[in-house]
């Protein structure tokens, strides 16, 4: 059975339907109860991790650091993963995350743009700042794909 199924089946049952429910919310939905930890992606696995921060009573102060996070989620589970994120952030978190995906890179309040090129080529911070700033830069690489991103999201995604 799936999270999603499971949360329909356990829709009667508050904690259990509360858990169920915030691994939904990060995108997890579609995952087998009782699937090995191994064949889970890096990114299914933070989120994992995420859920189960979550579901724990929140305290302001707490830093947390994804790796990619959004790696083979559907565009509708990134903007699921965003709003827990933006959660995490206004209980008084601080939330850093390395993306590639320029909806949550739209999103932050802070990007840090490296590069100019990857691997050998990249390794310097090539603009940083509110991600309106960043899109503007004319020496990223990054901009363009920013500026589109942030017209999505600011017309309601």
């Amino acid at each position: 059975m799936t999270v999603d199924e499971a949360h329909a089946f356990f829709v009667e049952n508050a904690k259990i339907a509360r858990s169920l429910d915030v691994i939904r919310q990060v995108g997890l939905g579609y995952i087998r109860l009782g699937q090995p930890a191994t064949e889970l992606s890096g990114g299914e696995a933070q989120r994992v991790k995420l859920a189960t921060k979550l579901q724990r009573a929140q305290r302001s102060g707490s830093i947390y650091i994804l790796d990619e996070p959004t790696t083979g989620l559907h565009p509708f589970d990134v903007e699921k993963l965003i709003v827990q994120l933006d959660g995490l952030v206004e209980a008084g978190s601080t939330v850093i995350v390395v993306e590639h995906d320029m909806s949550v890179v739209a999103a932050s309040d802070w990007v840090i743009d490296i590069g100019p090129g990857g691997g050998d080529e990249g390794g310097q911070v090539v603009a940083a700042g509110p991600s309106a700033e960043v899109a503007r830069h004319k020496s990223s690489r990054t901009a363009s794909y920013l500026a589109r991103a942030l017209e999505e999201y600011r017309s309601g995604r």
